[in-house]
């Protein structure tokens, strides 16, 4: 099948006047979420001058990496360079967002492109006729499809945006559901396992998470004040372990708690208190 170019798009700009932000996980967040949550925050990451005066052209083409796939990419605008300043390794560059400039396929247009190295701030002209395009989506991307029950296996940084954004899907898929689940810490492969029943329903318990980042649990709470918020987000993944509707009996699912605690030791190993 032939492939579509991305020149092909770009209508008046110029890849001469422009500079390619391939936008990567920064440790903290994926791009694609910032992307999918704020246009403010998002601006921010273009916004940044590293040593050198990385954006030295009058335009910025923004592409935001998906979480699995690092040579897909979401394009996320093209910002004008309207002041910038010498300050290195600030947020020194002033930009404006062009929405003449292809603005209908902001969060819509899914390219395919494999950056060279780890330089990922690039003479667009240099590169342009190495990206293609993959797809244009029928809506902006709002964030995860909901993957399914017993496939979620998310960091607590990615649920906050599922979270603060209300992603109908996955609202709809916990919020009337009660639940056993587990939550590792990948840095140590140290485990937490709770629960969520009475009128709380899973949906409910992930968003005292997102919140507070413990829950209000012990062990979790001990680790927090250790580590810090950014290590909680980036490290803490949520899974289930069992979940059911909600005229399942309390007593049932706190029984199912217990079980996995004994079977993951995470009272002796993990960090379960109790």
């Amino acid at each position: 099948m032939a492939t579509i170019p991305l020149s092909t798009l770009i209508g008046d700009l110029d890849p001469t006047k422009c500079k390619l932000h391939c936008a990567v996980f920064n440790g903290k967040d994926h791009p694609i979420d910032v992307l999918a949550r704020s246009s403010k925050e998002w601006m921010q990451w273009s916004r940044w001058r590293p040593a050198t005066d990385a954006f030295n052209r009058q335009f910025i083409f923004t592409l935001a990496q998906e979480r699995d796939r690092s040579t897909r990419w979401l394009f996320g605008g093209v910002f004008e360079v309207v002041n910038r300043r010498l300050e290195p390794l600030a947020h020194s560059y002033d930009l404006v967002l062009r929405d003449d400039l292809m603005g209908p396929f902001i969060k819509r247009l899914e390219v395919s492109f494999k950056a060279p190295g780890r330089q990922m701030r690039l003479n667009f002209d240099t590169y342009l006729d190495s990206i293609e395009v993959m797809s244009i989506r029928e809506h902006a991307y709002a964030g995860e499809a909901f993957p399914g029950l017993n496939k979620i296996n998310h960091t607590f940084g990615t649920l906050e945006v599922a979270i603060e954004q209300g992603w109908h899907d996955w609202r709809g898929a916990l919020q009337g559901m009660k639940g056993v689940y587990v939550i590792h810490d990948q840095e140590t492969g140290k485990e937490y396992v709770g629960s969520a029943y009475g009128d709380t329903g899973i949906w409910s318990r992930l968003s005292e998470y997102v919140a507070r980042l413990h829950g209000g649990n012990k062990g979790l709470v001990e680790l927090v004040g250790e580590k810090g918020p950014e290590y909680a987000k980036a490290n803490l993944r949520f899974a289930l372990l069992d979940y059911w509707s909600m005229q399942t009996p309390d007593e049932d699912v706190l029984k199912r708690e217990s079980y996995w605690k004994d079977v993951l030791l995470s009272r002796k190993f993990g960090n379960n208190k109790n």
